[in-house]
């Protein structure tokens, strides 16, 4: 029988946890796979091993393992896969694929414009737009993610739109954010490229609420829930399923 498990990144924040078991939750009756689990990669319970040990414990002998992850960072490269590998040896007799993350996708960055008509400001032409990842040394996913800029340049016909990150890259995001609204554009939009709320979400507002006349900044909501985000998990996992899934698992052919 064939189980998912939904590898979610995790957080302190229990907000970002609930929004993301939430989002597994809407998705579940989309995914036509009979045992469906989630787990978190860190910071919260149940972890890997008991996320696969649920989907076991249910009669699963194949499971698709899908990480819930915007980009293949060291996290998905690296992290999960010495998971699977650990689990190989404590559930012998189970199959398993392994599923590539959401990924540079055109969805994407439509969701990304959705977000902002949905504060009410008009899309100025001469608008300044900074979009905001967590960041990686991989430079992957650095290449990921200039990709989505270009997309979402090609997308909006705006030609200020610049990357930043909150963390183990550059530019940064609070520097970058500096940068550009001391050329005091008619709008800067600060676009969370994050799946959920979290701590690296608040740290988006504290830094822009620090600056002079903040008001003059568009902070968008994340990612979020979105039927489309949810039909990229599909595909993801039908592409996993019927190629064997191997992707960042060694040992396997």
């Amino acid at each position: 029988m064939k189980a998912v498990l939904y590898v979610c990144h995790g957080s302190r924040v229990k907000k970002g946890r609930d929004e993301a078991l939430a989002f597994i939750e809407q998705t579940k009756p989309f995914i036509d796979v009979p045992i469906q689990e989630s787990c978190f990669l860190e910071l919260a319970d149940p972890t890997i091993e008991q996320g696969l040990a649920r989907c076991v414990k249910q009669g699963a002998t194949e499971i698709i393992v899908f990480p819930f992850l915007l980009l293949a960072a060291s996290h998905a490269k690296k992290d999960i896969p010495l998971e699977l590998e650990k689990a190989k040896f404590k559930f012998p007799s189970v199959k398993f694929h392994y599923a590539k993350p959401l990924g540079v996708h055109e969805a994407m960055v439509d969701i990304l414009v959705e977000r902002m008509n949905e504060t009410g400001h008009p899309i100025l032409p001469g608008s300044s737009v900074l979009i905001v990842g967590r960041g990686s040394s991989d430079p992957q996913t650095i290449a990921d993610f200039a990709a989505i800029r270009d997309l979402f340049r090609s997308k909006t016909k705006l030609t200020d739109v610049n990357i930043s990150y909150l963390a183990a890259a550059a530019p940064i995001f609070k520097e970058e954010l500096q940068r550009l609204h001391h050329k005091q554009p008619t709008q800067l939009w600060v676009l969370p490229y994050l799946l959920f709320t979290g701590i690296l979400s608040k740290t988006l507002e504290k830094e822009i609420q620090s600056l002079q006349s903040p008001e003059s900044i568009i902070l968008t909501g994340c990612l979020g829930y979105h039927p489309a985000i949810r039909q990229i998990i599909d595909d993801r996992i039908k592409e996993a399923d019927s190629t064997g899934g191997c992707h960042y698992v060694s040992n396997h052919g």
